[in-house]
């Protein structure tokens, strides 16, 4: 395993892989626990030495795997870092009761880093109102936290105003060779690094995007001078950057963990070559061109009250418009994806019985999903487009434009 710094403040050697707990392995819709903590162990065990959960992470489970797996000596491997619901404190004391809850969850008596979480305009806002940086230091001044940080979805001035709000000591951003422009981009990048904090990458894979490239990215990588994976080209983008201290992956297998931490052994900063470079230029020019909804599969936006599965409805949109994915004729993966839309349902009484697998159709445009959502996307608008394309047959380029 590679390891790098943690920017000026925070005297970490991390892992340059680190683990996001938010896509542990699953059974019907919950966490497999067993597999989770096996999983865990084995990536920490292959040197990974930082491991990020939330609150909101697979329903509330996440932090309570996590703090199992650390038993048995794990916990002093690590840096653990989980981060305050803020989107759900409505006063000062909710500060407290979070933390105290989370310390138990993840049966540890103090965080190496506690983040807010996915902070924006209003949550920015909020974290003021109800001076929880305060609450944050006094924490810290407690032992209950080390380090104070924030992860971020919202627009460059948003993030430049946070970052120069307080003397932070590490950020997370979304960040990979797709998403360059949007949220924090590169510009944020650059200027959290040279303000000192620590950079941690969240989506390198876009929400696993990346990893499932069309024929026409397939034919670029096959044709490149050095020969890597697809996840191997996204990661070693980042590990490339001097700005970057440690990229997360949400690894649900325990082969995403052996190749992961591979491609973390082969990593370096300005390691790619120019070649490489003009590789991901060419992938990145592919990727762009047919991508319709940015949605990166998180799951803040879930539950739905009325049942709609939206990143799936997302996903199946934007791989019809990505046209052949991995290699299978176009016309058969096609015919697969919008069979995948024809299995959601599009019933009320079914999607009572099933909750989370409703389709575009059942959107009410009731706007509980708005707030929550990183990208800020127009959930009910593109909903309706989805089902404009999928639902009534209408051409892609005629409805998202």
């Amino acid at each position: 395993m590679q390891f790098r710094k943690m920017g000026n403040t925070i005297p970490w050697d991390v892992s340059a892989l680190g683990f996001g707990c938010m896509r542990f392995p699953s059974k019907l819709q919950r966490p497999d626990v067993k597999e989770s903590i096996r999983i865990l162990r084995a990536s920490i065990d292959a040197g990974i030495n930082y491991i990020d959960t939330a609150w909101m992470y697979h329903m509330g489970m996440s932090e309570t795997i996590v703090g199992t797996a650390l038993q048995d000596g794990y916990r002093e491997k690590v840096h653990l870092v989980t981060k305050l619901p803020i989107i759900l404190v409505r006063k000062e004391d909710d500060f407290d009761n979070y933390l105290t809850k989370q310390l138990a969850k993840l049966q540890t008596d103090h965080l190496d880093m506690y983040l807010f979480h996915q902070l924006n305009t209003g949550q920015f806002a909020k974290m003021q109102q109800l001076h929880l940086i305060e609450k944050m230091e006094k924490a810290r001044d407690e032992g209950k936290i080390n380090y104070i940080g924030f992860s971020f979805h919202d627009t460059l001035p948003v993030f430049k105003q946070i970052v120069d709000f307080y003397n932070w000591d590490a950020v997370q951003i979304q960040y990979n060779y797709v998403d360059t422009g949007i949220q924090a981009g590169y510009e944020g990048l650059k200027y959290a690094a040279e303000k000192g904090l620590g950079v941690i990458v969240m989506e390198p894979l876009r929400g696993g995007e990346l990893a499932k490239p069309s024929p026409e990215a397939v034919e670029v990588m096959k044709n490149a001078q050095s020969k890597r994976t697809p996840v191997d080209w996204a990661l070693q983008y980042l590990w490339n950057l001097p700005e970057v201290s440690v990229v997360l992956s949400g690894m649900g297998s325990m082969k995403m963990v052996e190749e992961n931490c591979a491609s973390a052994d082969r990593s370096g900063i300005n390691s790619l070559s120019a070649e490489d470079q003009a590789t991901v230029d060419q992938l990145v020019a592919i990727y762009r061109k047919r991508i319709l909804v940015p949605c990166t599969a998180c799951q803040y936006c879930m539950p739905c009250p009325s049942g709609v599965n939206i990143p799936q409805n997302f996903a199946i949109v934007n791989n019809v418009s990505m046209g052949d994915v991995g290699g299978i004729s176009s016309r058969v993966k096609q015919w697969v994806i919008k069979r995948g839309y024809k299995r959601l349902v599009s019933s009320r009484k079914a999607v009572k019985a099933h909750p989370g697998t409703g389709n575009a159709s059942l959107c009410t445009r009731c706007g509980t999903c708005l707030p929550k959502c990183p990208q800020s996307i127009q959930i009910p608008d593109q909903l309706e487009k989805v089902q404009l394309v999928m639902g009534k047959g209408r051409k892609i380029r005629d409805v998202f434009t």
